[in-house]
């Protein structure tokens, strides 16, 4: 019951709304409690009375439904619209805040965790599950107890009536009461377990829209086709143990729901024919008994809602507990008035404690405005290397330290802020070029957006789409060739203006024209800033400061280009390689 607990801080600040809509709902609920005491005074006071004349009969009934009409017509549908309304609001105002909540969350979660997890899943939980959590608020916090209201009413009003007819009326509560507990003992942990696979599903298929294009390039929509048929068919596995379960309970509670109102008719009627009961009472026991199940035949329902949304609540609970790899320390300090030196103390570096070190020993100090190419063959450690510079991973030993600071001593917000990243495969959002440029710097005006954009190459093409910079560029960019999507994220490196820059095979894979014109804007962006190029085609780092050669995790060469090619070592023979295939 932790979950429950945990998720009750939620609902704390709606505390007085939920207490106002019990409130209304009572008066909902206890309106149709009138019905039976209708039926029993029209029977035995108005239509059963031997003593009074026709006329007055028919003047009380009218008097009497006169003001049934306006309980019921006009006092009823505002009490029903209002329970209504603020039940919703406040279930809908609790689910805002938790999604708030765990947006936040996952935006604090490290790269590890992402490279570990199905997106599918993370959006299942932050939607799906979120969504089923408001039962617990609705039904939970308000329906329940309201049924649970209704009955104690109803049996309070029974009891005035007929003491004897009232315990005859709640013979079977025990064994509703026993059943509801062995059931739904059990249905906590299938309804997780049918959570889940429905998150597994969510999580292929989310893979599989995105990776499309592979399923059709390479023609594989059969054998995708019964891959998802498997998780599907798991799903459904699932779901039936949970329906066949959910089904037996409500078998077996509606089976002992539907005896109470035969034993009050055989009860009642043996004591009308015997003279100790009159019809009116009868007939207004047979009314409160269907008012007195009806509200058990929900709470069943609600078993089965609450048990859902209690395991949704667990899955939610999970995610907010997934703990943080990289995280402000207690006393840490703003970043700020960067110079740019940052020197590499001896760090090495693995991505789980369980494997090898991908950086070993690295010790490399960088003066301020200083360019530093890092090359080497892939997998050698360049990326993993400039990855550790904005902390999207902590060091395993050693430390990186920024203008005489311990990088981990920073607010990871603000040194980010100070450092501008361009990626080989740079994500573009699905909204306008004018807003992912403005990532660079949102509060942004459109003319500095433009002059980020001029000084990235990239105006004239932006010009040319249909809508200017206003164009949609798709999902990922998609509408964008890999030239344009570069320059693009080269222009939003501009409008941030960062002190620190790291450029990650930027132009590879691009044509010469693309090439030569990503070059240009990247010189620019460079000047005066402390650059790190991870390059793989050597002829496009030549200009660097110095060239710091990785093979296997370490350093094996550091110089300049013209250093590097006179002591002839593995630079060298890289070089004379590229030159000759090119």
């Amino acid at each position: 019951m932790d979950s429950i607990k945990r998720y009750m801080r939620f609902v704390k600040p709606y505390r007085l709304q939920i207490i106002g809509t019990l409130f209304i709902g009572i008066i909902k609920f206890v309106i149709p409690l009138l019905i039976p005491i209708l039926i029993k005074y029209v029977i035995d006071d108005i239509v059963g009375s031997h003593s009074m004349p026709k006329d007055e009969k028919t003047t009380k009934l009218f008097m009497v439904m006169g003001a049934m009409v306006v309980i019921f017509l006009v006092l009823r549908p505002p009490v029903e619209y209002y329970r209504q309304y603020f039940a919703q609001w406040t279930g809908n105002k609790i689910l805002y805040d938790i999604r708030d909540r765990l947006f936040t969350h996952i935006q604090k979660l490290s790269f590890k965790y992402y490279a570990n997890t199905r997106a599918g899943e993370v959006i299942s939980r932050v939607i799906n599950d979120v969504e089923q959590t408001k039962n617990f608020v609705i039904t939970g916090l308000m329906n329940l107890w309201l049924d649970a209201a209704t009955i104690i009413i109803a049996v309070g009003i029974m009891m005035t009536m007929n003491v004897t007819l009232t315990i005859v009326s709640l013979i079977v509560f025990p064994f509703y009461a026993l059943s509801v507990r062995y059931f739904f003992g059990n249905l906590r942990k299938l309804t997780r377990a049918r959570s889940q696979a429905l998150a597994e599903v969510q999580g292929y298929l989310h893979e599989r829209v995105q990776g499309m294009a592979v399923i059709k390039s390479f023609a594989i929509e059969d054998y995708e086709q019964t891959q998802f048929d498997q998780q599907n068919q798991n799903f459904l596995q699932k779901a039936l143990n949970h329906t066949n379960w959910n089904a037996k309970a409500f078998a077996v509670v509606n089976t002992i729901t539907d005896v109470a109102p035969l034993l009050v008719i055989g009860y009642s009627g043996y004591q009308v024919i015997q003279g100790d009961l009159t019809l009116g009472t009868m007939v207004a026991f047979i009314a409160y008994i269907d008012r007195l199940y009806n509200p058990l035949r929900r709470i069943v329902n609600s078993s089965t809602t609450l048990t859902q949304s209690i395991a949704s609540m667990d899955r939610v609970f999970e995610l907010l507990d997934e703990k943080y790899d990289i995280d402000d320390e207690p006393d840490a300090i703003e970043c700020k008035d960067v110079k740019g030196n940052i020197h590499f103390d001896q760090i090495s570096f693995s991505y789980d404690d369980d494997e090898g070190n991908v950086l070993e020993d690295i010790d490399l100090n960088i003066m301020p405005g200083e360019t530093i190419a890092l090359v080497g063959m892939s997998g050698g450690g360049k990326s993993s290397l400039v990855s550790l510079i904005p902390r999207f991973y902590d060091v395993t030993a050693g430390r990186i330290v920024l203008d005489g600071t311990d990088i981990r001593k920073f607010q990871v917000r603000s040194l980010r802020d100070k450092i501008g990243m361009v990626l080989q495969d740079n994500i573009l959002f699905s909204e306008s070029v004018k807003t992912n440029i403005k990532l660079g710097k949102p509060d942004a005006t459109d003319e500095e957006v433009e002059t980020a954009a001029r000084a990235a190459n990239a105006h004239d093409f932006i010009m040319s789409l249909p809508k200017g910079y206003d164009t949609k560029v798709g999902e990922r960019g998609v509408k964008l060739s890999g030239g344009q999507k570069q320059r693009v994220a080269i222009a939003r490196v501009f409008l941030k203006n960062p002190p620190l820059l790291v450029l990650d095979e930027a132009t590879s894979a691009l044509d010469l024209e693309s090439e030569h014109l990503i070059q240009e804007a990247l010189e620019k962006l460079a000047k005066d800033r402390t650059t790190f190029i991870v390059a793989h085609r050597l002829s496009t780092i030549t200009h660097a400061d110095r060239i710091v050669l990785i093979e296997h995790g370490r350093i094996s060469e550091i110089g300049s280009h013209a250093e590097l090619m006179r002591a002839e070592g593995n630079y060298y023979r890289l070089f004379q390689v590229q030159q000759l295939d090119s």
